[in-house]
């Protein structure tokens, strides 16, 4: 018996959109640190405009809005992991909070073992640690000059992060609905901090509504069609494309320089996430056997 075409078509789709995610996620570090706000201020607006990117998606799918206690845990690890971010990105260095987010790999793995009793395979171990060491590689000098406060709340928004790659797992979630429900919920509760700001120049409002229909809005959409068709622990290794995207990105529009460290970290990262995923797809391509 072979596995059907129609497995491996929806796992590529699955990696295409779980890497057009984690393009659009990259944009993060080019607006928050130069959009003179509030970083709650900078949140509730971003997901307030995120929200009504999502609410056009779920109409154009005619994707039915569900709430129940699972969506609800879901709903707060999505206002969690974007809070928590926005304010570390203020606190600490971008490549602290990038790093020490994508400690959700990690968390992943223990929550799979905890609620669903799953145990890692080797290539999983292999790839998890290889990618971590890519990004400790890339983001070694920065680690250094972080503070306590942004770094914590950064590991913590790894831990919400976690959650969110996890919202298809459970069998009442739903990944839309989380991300719609937590986006409104910071919208909501931190949009009223928008008007205590002075500076609502385009050079301020551009970024603001970038960082809300693309940064957020747009990368969730790719976002909930990744984590649909892609397992917890291989979708988060293709997103942790993003912390190696972010510099380049800065890189290439602002004109830093990357070391030699952060190139290495670089191949590492992307290499590894090829080798696991080129992998995936000849196992899913091989006949089963009985």
């Amino acid at each position: 018996m072979t596995k059907s075409a129609d497995d491996r078509g929806l796992r590529r789709k699955g990696t295409a959109a779980m890497l057009c995610a984690s393009f659009c996620f990259s944009l993060g570090g080019l607006f928050i640190k130069v959009i003179p706000w509030n970083p709650l201020a900078i949140n509730g607006a971003r997901n307030l405009i995120a929200c009504c990117v999502i609410g056009l998606y779920l109409l154009a799918t005619r994707h039915r809005l569900k709430w129940n206690f699972t969506v609800f845990v879901g709903a707060v690890c999505m206002a969690g992991v974007t809070t928590l971010y926005a304010v570390a990105n203020k606190l600490t260095t971008a490549g602290n909070t990038i790093i020490l987010q994508y400690t959700a790999p990690m968390w992943i793995i223990l929550f799979m073992f905890l609620f669903f009793g799953t145990r890692p395979g080797r290539k999983e171990i292999t790839a998890i640690l290889t990618v971590l060491a890519g990004i400790l590689c890339f983001f070694f000098e920065s680690l250094s000059q972080g503070k306590i406060l942004g770094d914590t709340l950064a590991l913590l928004s790894g831990i919400f992060y976690a959650g969110v790659f996890m919202l298809n797992e459970f069998e009442k979630g739903d990944a839309l609905s989380s991300m719609f429900f937590g986006q409104l919920l910071c919208g909501i509760c931190l949009s009223p901090l928008v008007p205590r700001e002075t500076e609502f120049g385009a050079p301020v409002l551009i970024p603001v509504i970038l960082l809300g229909t693309v940064q957020v809005g747009l990368a969730y959409v790719f976002f909930s069609v990744g984590t649909k068709h892609t397992d917890p622990v291989t979708a988060s290794i293709i997103n942790a494309l993003e912390p190696i995207l972010n510099p380049l990105l800065v890189a290439v529009f602002y004109g830093e320089r990357l070391g030699r460290l952060s190139l290495i970290g670089a191949v590492i990262v992307v290499c590894a996430v090829l080798w696991y995923n080129l992998g995936q797809n000849r196992a899913a391509g091989k006949p089963d056997t009985e």
